[in-house]
């Protein structure tokens, strides 16, 4: 039996309608989706280079997002130890965003960057030569009940949040 052309097309629209709502729920805030650690373990490399040398990554102490359309922003801290006092002090984890961003109304390029959260309440981010690229200030969540040491999160108003401790900044593209 042939349904008539109003039916057929109510339930064409209400497939549609449900696979689109069950696509944008699986998406977070900007058309992003946190990655989970094995995820990460699988993007992140072992080492990364700046400042002239290559300093190991904690995995543990990683975070990131994959964008609804393939793109990837990853955020871990990294091992200081080998850099002088002066860079190590500014340079506390690696940034890699495959898209533009914006930090705290900011915008950066795609690429990979030193970060670190500095006395001032600062958060900024350096070129792989220790250059100053972008300085914000960065927010207190004084509500988080869990704090670690850097993880990615999402923005409370949309957005994604990198996190040091209670700190953080507010990302999206």
């Amino acid at each position: 039996m042939r349904l008539p052309f109003v039916l057929r097309f109510s339930r064409c629209a209400a497939i549609v309608a449900a696979l689109t709502f069950s696509c944008c729920a699986m998406a977070g805030p900007g058309g992003g989706t946190l990655l989970k650690p094995d995820q990460l373990e699988k993007l992140l490399p072992a080492t990364v280079y700046y400042g002239g040398q290559t300093a190991s990554i904690q995995l543990r102490n990683a975070g990131g997002v994959r964008f609804s359309d393939g793109h990837y922003v990853l955020a871990t801290l990294v091992d200081t130890s080998g850099y002088s006092s002066n860079l190590a002090a500014k340079y506390q984890g690696y940034l890699i965003t495959e898209v533009p961003l914006v930090i705290a109304a900011k915008r950066i390029a795609a690429g990979a960057y030193g970060i670190g959260f500095v006395s001032g309440n600062k958060f900024l981010v350096t070129d792989l030569g220790g250059n100053d690229v972008l300085t914000v200030h960065a927010q207190t969540d004084a509500q988080m009940t869990r704090p670690r040491p850097l993880q990615v999160l999402a923005g409370a108003d949309g957005g994604f949040r990198l996190y040091a401790g209670r700190s953080y900044v507010q990302f999206d593209r």
